[in-house]
C-alpha cells in the first residue's frame, strides 16, 4: 500500500514536480539557484569543481557569513519578534528566544570568543547539553570564522580528550552538569580530565546549568555569565570564503579512531537550507521539532543551520522522552503546537512498546507533517508512526543521508511524492545515486548491492581532519575510475527508481551461501506485536559459517515460548533460511544518541569480544546488560 500526498499539502508545497525536471536538465546550475536563496556578501559566479577529485569546491569565488543567514537577515527583514527557539530543560523549566533575542546572544558570544583569543581557523570543542547557548557558540563561531566541534554530553572523558586533542582545540565549552532521566548529572568533571595537560587548550568555557559544586582551574576556567553577558549585543560579521571550514562532525567509526569531517560554509548552507524547506516544507507558522541531540550531524543541518536559515520557529528540548513519564515528547507537542515533528524510528518503536495509549491522552492534532532519520525504518514502524501519531493524515519524510553527505540525499517531498512505508523513496531533486555490485556493474531494479552517490553534491564534507588520504581510502577508492562516493550501506532500487535501505554493507549475514539483511530479518521481527525492537547480527557458527541471531526488546506479557515463537514467526514471513537460531529477550539495545542500534558491538558480544569502540552510545552500560543477557541464555546455541 502506498501513501499519494494529501491534496491541501500538495496545492500549497514549497516545491513542485517541476524541480525534479529542472535538476536533471542541469545539476549544477539548479544548485546554483538553490545557492541564490542564501544572502551572499559576493554572490559566487562560480559552481562545481571537481579537477581534484575527489577534493571538490562548490560556489568557491563567493563569501558569506553562515550565522548572518541564520539570525541577521531574518531580523533585518522585520522577522526579529518571530520566535526562533521554544527551549524546554527536563525538569520543566523553558525560555523563549525571538530571531532578535537570538541576534544579541550570538553578538555577545562572538565578542566573548574573540576575547578569549579564538579567531579564524581555530577550533572550538562543544562538551553540552540541549541549551539555548549550545546553539549560540555554535553560530558565534561559524560569526567569527571558528570551527566548532560537538560532543555529546553523555560521552566519556577520554572520548572527548581525542577530539580536543585532534583538532588541537584553544577552546572547551562545558557546563557544570546537566538533567538526565530527573537526576543532575556532572559533566565538568568529565571535561576536566580530558582537558588536563593539553598544550592547545587555553581556556574552558563553563555553562552554569545545574548548580553543581565543581573543580576550578584559575587562569583557564571562565564563566560563560562573567564573560559573555557582559559583552555589547552588536557585532559585525566578516564574509568568508564558501571553501572555508565550518565544523568538524566525528563518525563512531567501526573500527580505529574516530574520523574528524570537515564541512565547509557554503555548499554545505545551501543544500541544509534548501532540502530543509524543501522536505519539511517550511512555513512562516510551522513549529519545527528535531529531536536530534545537538551533538549529532542530524540536528546540526536540520536543527541549527538548516530552520534557523530558513526563519522557522523551533522547539529543542534537553531530556529524554520518557521524563519524568513516558509521552513527554507528546506533552511538549501539544503544549507548544508543533506541526512538524522529525525523530529516529527507535523512538517510534519505543513509542508502540509504550502502546497507543501513551500518545492518546495528548492533543496532537497540530501536526501536519513527520520525518524520520538515522536508520532504515521498518514498515510495521512506519504504519504506526503514520495512523498513530499522525492521525492518518501527516506525510512520513523517511530521509536517508549520513555525516559524510551533511544533508538529505535521498527522501520524499512530501506535496509530490506517492510514499511507501520503509522506502526513502527517491533522491531528491538535483541528487543521484544508484546501487552497484563490488565490480562496479549497476544492479538489476529489485537486485541488492552496494549503494553510492554517483554525482557531486554541495554538502559533501571536504576531508578528514588531517588525514585526506583516509578520506579517500574510505570513501572512494573503492570506484575511483567511476568517481563515485561509496555509503557503506547496502541498498535495492525497484523499477520505479524507489530508494530502500538494506544496512550497512557489513550488517549483511552470510548463512550457509545465503545473503541475509539485519534490516529485513528486523523489521520481520517487529512486525509481531510483541516485539518493539530487534537488532539482529550474525554470529560465528562452524557449520554455516553464520548464524542469526536476534535481540530483542518486547511489551509486557508472558514470556515462555515467545521467543520459539518468534523465530517460526520470521520464517513464516522470510523462509527458514532467515529463522534465527536465537532469540534473546533483553531489557535494552545498544544505542547511539541518534537512535541507531550498534549492531557491531552486538557482534562483539557474540562472538566473545572485547568491544570496539562505543563513544557514540547513548548508555554504555546498555551493552553490559545486553552481554550480560546474552551470556544467560539458555536458549539453544
Amino acid at each position: 500500500m502506498t501513501f499519494a500526498p494529501p491534496p491541501e499539502l500538495a496545492a500549497s508545497a514549497n516545491v513542485s514536480a517541476s524541480a525534479y525536471t529542472e535538476a536533471a536538465a542541469d545539476p549544477e546550475a539548479f544548485w546554483c539557484a538553490q545557492a541564490r536563496r542564501l544572502e551572499w556578501e559576493r554572490v559566487p559566479g562560480q559552481g562545481y569543481d571537481g579537477s581534484r577529485w575527489p577534493e571538490v569546491t562548490w560556489f568557491a569565488d563567493g563569501t558569506l557569513n553562515v550565522a548572518r543567514n541564520c539570525v541577521d537577515r531574518h531580523v533585518e527583514a522585520g522577522d526579529g519578534a518571530r520566535v526562533a527557539l521554544h527551549w524546554e530543560g527536563e525538569p520543566g523549566d523553558r525560555r523563549t528566544v525571538t530571531y532578535a533575542d537570538l541576534q544579541r546572544e550570538v553578538a555577545r558570544c562572538a565578542h566573548a570568543l574573540t576575547e578569549l583569543g579564538v579567531g579564524r581557523g581555530d577550533v572550538v570543542v562543544v562538551y553540552l547539553p540541549v541549551l539555548v547557548e549550545t546553539i549560540v557558540v555554535m553560530l558565534a563561531c561559524a560569526r567569527i570564522g571558528a570551527i566548532h566541534s560537538l560532543v555529546f554530553g553523555g560521552f566519556s572523558a577520554s572520548a572527548l580528550r581525542f577530539r580536543l586533542t585532534d583538532g588541537r582545540a584553544k577552546l572547551l565549552v562545558t557546563t557544570d552538569g546537566q538533567y538526565r532521566r530527573g537526576k543532575a548529572v556532572p559533566v565538568k568533571a568529565n571535561a576536566d580530565e580530558a582537558a588536563t595537560g593539553l598544550d592547545s587548550l587555553e581556556h574552558v568555557l563553563v555553562v552554569r546549568r545545574t548548580g553543581s559544586e565543581i573543580d576550578w582551574t584559575e587562569g583557564r576556567d571562565v564563566w560563560w555569565h562573567d564573560v559573555v553577558d557582559r559583552q555589547p549585543d552588536a557585532h559585525d560579521a566578516e564574509a568568508f570564503g564558501a571553501e572555508s571550514p565550518l565544523m568538524l562532525v566525528y563518525t563512531s567509526g567501526t573500527t580505529g579512531k574516530p574520523k574528524g569531517l570537515l564541512h565547509t560554509m557554503g555548499g554545505y548552507l545551501t543544500q541544509t537550507s534548501w532540502t530543509s524547506w524543501a522536505c519539511f516544507d517550511h512555513k512562516p507558522d510551522d513549529v519545527f521539532w528535531c529531536t536530534a541531540d545537538l551533538a549529532w550531524v542530524t540536528a546540526h543541518t536540520y536543527e541549527v543551520y538548516g530552520p534557523l536559515s530558513n526563519g522557522v520557529t523551533q522547539v529543542i528540548y534537553e531530556g529524554t522522552p520518557d521524563t519524568p513519564e513516558p509521552g513527554r515528547h507528546f506533552e511538549i507537542i501539544e503544549r507548544y503546537g508543533v506541526t512538524v515533528y522529525y525523530t529516529a524510528p527507535t523512538l517510534v518503536r519505543t513509542y508502540m512498546k509504550w502502546g497507543e495509549q501513551v500518545p492518546a491522552r495528548h492533543d496532537l492534532s497540530s501536526l501536519r507533517l513527520l520525518g524520520t532519520v538515522g536508520e532504515a525504518i521498518n514498515p510495521e514502524a512506519w504504519r504506526w508512526f503514520h495512523r498513530v501519531i499522525g492521525a492518518g493524515r501527516c506525510p512520513i519524510v523517511d530521509t536517508w543521508w549520513q555525516s559524510e553527505t551533511g544533508a538529505a540525499i535521498c527522501a520524499p517531498l512530501p506535496g509530490v511524492t506517492e510514499l511507501e512505508p520503509g522506502s526513502a523513496t527517491l533522491p531528491l531533486p538535483g541528487l543521484s545515486v544508484r546501487v552497484v555490485d563490488e565490480s562496479g556493474r549497476t544492479c538489476e531494479a529489485g537486485e541488492g548491492g552496494l549503494l553510492v552517490v554517483d554525482r557531486p553534491w554541495p554538502s559533501m564534507a571536504r576531508t578528514v581532519w588531517g588525514d585526506p588520504e583516509r578520506f579517500r581510502a574510505s570513501y572512494f577508492a573503492d570506484f575511483a575510475e567511476q568517481g563515485w562516493y561509496r555509503a557503506g550501506d547496502g541498498a535495492v532500487i525497484d523499477e520505479r527508481g524507489y530508494v530502500t535501505i538494506q544496512g550497512r554493507v557489513d550488517d549483511v549475514m552470510n548463512v550457509s551461501g545465503h545473503r541475509l539483511g539485519s534490516i529485513e530479518i528486523e523489521s520481520a521481527l517487529v512486525s509481531h506485536p510483541r516485539v518493539a525492537e530487534a537488532g539482529v547480527v550474525g554470529a560465528p557458527d562452524p557449520t554455516t559459517g553464520q548464524a542469526v541471531v536476534a535481540f530483542v526488546t518486547v511489551t509486557d506479557g508472558p514470556r515462555d515460548g515467545l521467543t520459539e515463537e518468534l523465530r517460526r514467526h520470521v520464517a513464516a514471513e522470510l523462509g527458514p533460511v532467515a529463522r534465527p537460531r536465537e532469540v534473546v529477550i533483553v531489557s535494552e539495545l545498544p544505542k547511539t544518541r541518534s537512535g541507531k542500534i550498534m549492531r557491531r558491538l552486538l557482534q562483539d558480544v557474540t562472538a566473545g569480544r572485547e568491544p570496539g569502540d562505543t563513544t557514540s552510545l547513548v548508555d554504555p552500560g546498555a551493552l553490559t546488560v545486553t552481554a550480560r543477557e546474552w551470556n544467560a541464555r539458555s536458549g539453544p546455541r
